[in-house]
């Protein structure tokens, strides 16, 4: 089917995407509006909406689950809208961690200023501990 959508845009003489790629562009906007929607404003003391939010959860996570297990679905869906499965998986995950609290725009390149012991001008005292270290700390 994506060969088939790729000689049908190529016969094309003008730029504008053909049918078939917005629509599976549009089938990515709304795994992506599933993926990342804020939950509905309910009365969780309700048995009712007890379900209700349960069935959101599982569908956000569904959602996010098509995007990071990156299979042969998420892949065809990808190059029949244009664009390219590991780029889309990638800025996901992102937005996927950002979410949940965590910084990914830290490098996690090695020596990190993060991760490496301070390299200060301390001079360090060899052997003292506790009580003997802030004592020759106040003498000395």
């Amino acid at each position: 089917m994506a060969n088939h959508i790729q000689k049908h845009e190529s016969n094309r003489g003008d730029r504008t995407p053909s049918p078939e790629r917005e629509l599976w562009v549009a089938v990515l906007g709304r795994a992506l509006l599933d993926a990342f929607q804020k939950p509905p404003n309910l009365n969780l003391k309700l048995r009712i909406n007890k379900t209700h939010d349960m069935y959101f959860k599982y569908n956000r996570d569904q959602a996010r689950h098509f995007f990071l297990s990156g299979g042969e679905y998420f892949t065809e869906i990808c190059e029949m809208a244009g664009r390219d499965a590991t780029y889309v998986k990638e800025k996901v995950r992102k937005l996927v961690l950002r979410a949940n609290g965590w910084n990914v725009d830290v490098p996690m390149s090695f020596p990190s200023k993060y991760r490496s012991r301070s390299t200060g001008n301390k001079k360090k005292q060899k052997g003292l501990t506790g009580n003997s270290y802030y004592a020759a700390k106040k003498n000395g």
